[in-house]
């Protein structure tokens, strides 16, 4: 059986204790296909060591060269696109045009990162006194290390050690041990690309590896992406331990539809963005919220014929609209929250439980279902059910439909889908989430702005990619300099330069 091990730098340390494994599964056939390696912080010590020992040469190369590394990746990931492609598919379960999305947004991350020459000049102000320039400069923070999920094997990574690594800091990831071989394959590609070694290592593992990470002292900044209780677990612990932490939570990312709305194109935006890789995406979007009975009752219409063409397949089947969830864990939790939402009260008007593709019946497959007059007191409508599961919350009116991403826990996405702009833009600017789209479903943004929620879906002040995830990555120096220009200096002087006593300093806010 294949087995999955660390990318780390030197010999792997002996001794210690019995060496644990995970297993790792097919979710088109239910198998396991192979088993990783999970670590401990025995292991982690001699990852940290071999950080320290890479990073200050690492920190000193010029940010021209390190982005010629960037720049030499992103042409091996390319090249390597449909190897990595099918690698994800078959651990995570999404089908192989959502693997490849799922590597090219990463990559987008790394082609920002290719101008790190740039995003890393300071600032610069001549003449702040009398013969006083002032001038910052960004550095490392050192030692880097990311916590991802298993919803986006390739992505979140990239975006993490990405600007991490262009900054000059040393990075240690900790992927999901549920699909954890391409995040490894990432490594092995940067190490092609010129980067020394030790700069960029993958450890596996659980909790155990986890707390080890929040722990370790030289660790200096952790980037997470994860449920909201862990989370905020990571925030408080990485924060105590003296580290600067940003910790990406869960999401109930809410889709406002207004009376004047284009139904047609919502309905297909909902199709990918409430079902595409079987839901398990942050920015999905579980929550469509009709503005108006008329309104509610004509999208209703519409979205059970789209729903019931949906097509749910094995992950290489290119006809396929999304695959199954990565594990039979995962698919049970799904089941009870669908459960728990009929318990509640919620209308069930399409019933994806119990689906099975015919030859994979040991795979981790669930249909697309449909809840309809969902309330916001329900616990099916407060937690995030991270499955192929779409609700709908009638709102009276506009103001119902500000309110009710408002006020929910959650403030990752929100979408306004309308012809009006004026309630575009009210929208936009009152609701309370960190990312809005307008007639986008899925509002991700580009790779040069940030990422980045708001209440129980982020802990932390500063944002992933883009010039917040620069500032993350690094610390800022301001230096204050002078040079006097003391001409009465007597010849013969030590130096043979200006007299230092007609030049005495002064503080610039004094001059």
């Amino acid at each position: 059986m294949r087995s999955v091990d660390h990318h780390i730098a030197g010999a792997r340390p002996t001794g210690g204790t019995t060496p644990r494994t995970a297993d790792v599964y097919d979710p088109n056939t239910g198998a396991v296909q192979a088993r990783v390696a999970l670590g401990d912080a025995a292991l982690l010590d001699h990852v940290v060591a071999a950080a320290q020992a890479a990073q200050p040469a690492w920190a000193a190369t010029n940010p021209q060269r390190r982005a010629r590394v960037m720049f030499r990746f992103k042409e091996l990931v390319e090249a390597h696109m449909d190897e990595l492609a099918h690698l994800l598919s078959s651990e995570h379960g999404k089908v192989i045009a959502d693997s490849k999305g799922d590597i090219q947004r990463g990559l987008e991350v790394i082609e920002f990162a290719c101008g790190i020459p740039h995003v890393l000049k300071g600032e610069y102000t001549h003449g702040a006194g009398p013969g006083i320039d002032v001038y910052s400069m960004r550095q490392p923070i050192g030692i880097g290390a990311g916590i991802t999920p298993f919803n986006f094997p390739a992505m979140i990574p990239m975006w993490m050690f990405g600007v991490a690594i262009a900054c000059g800091n040393a990075f240690i990831l900790k992927p999901s041990e549920r699909d954890p071989s391409v995040p490894v394959r990432l490594a092995e590609l940067m190490a092609e690309a010129g980067l020394p070694a030790g700069v960029l290592q993958v450890v596996h593992g659980d909790k155990e590896m986890v707390d080890a990470i929040l722990d370790h002292p030289a660790i200096g900044a952790i980037s997470f992406v994860g449920s909201s209780d862990i989370a905020h677990h990571v925030y408080r612990r990485g924060v105590a331990a003296g580290k600067r932490v940003q910790a990406m939570g869960g999401a109930k990312n809410h889709g406002i539809v207004m009376p004047d709305a284009d139904l047609d194109q919502v309905v297909a935006d909902l199709s990918g963005a409430a079902f595409g890789s079987a839901g398990e995406r942050c920015m999905a979007l579980p929550v469509v919220v009709p503005v108006g009975e008329k309104t509610a009752e004509a999208l209703r219409e519409k979205l059970l014929p789209a729903i019931a063409a949906l097509r749910v397949g094995v992950s290489t089947d290119q006809q396929a609209h999304y695959g199954p969830v990565v594990n039979a864990a995962h698919r049970q939790r799904v089941s009870d929250w669908i459960q728990t939402g009929v318990d509640e009260g919620a209308e069930l008007v399409v019933d994806g439980r119990g689906f099975a593709l015919q030859g994979h019946e040991q795979g981790f497959f669930i249909g697309p279902s449909l809840f309809d007059r969902v309330t916001p007191g329900m616990q099916a409508y407060k937690e995030e059910i991270f499955g192929p599961v779409l609700q709908i919350v009638r709102a009276p009116d506009f103001e119902t439909a500000v309110r009710l991403p408002s006020e929910h826990q959650y403030g990752n996405g929100v979408a306004i889908f309308t012809r009006n702009g004026h309630a575009a833009r009210e929208f936009a600017a009152r609701v309370n989430v960190g990312m809005v789209g307008i007639n986008v479903p899925i509002p991700v943004p580009v790779a040069y702005h940030t990422f980045g929620g708001w209440k129980r879906s982020a802990f932390g002040d500063t944002n992933q990619h883009g010039t917040e995830g620069v500032r993350f990555w690094t610390k800022v120096k301001t230096v204050t300099q002078r040079w006097p220009d003391g001409s009465a200096l007597p010849r013969g002087s030590e130096d043979g330069g200006p007299s230092r006593v007609q030049d005495a300093f002064v503080i610039p806010t004094m001059g």
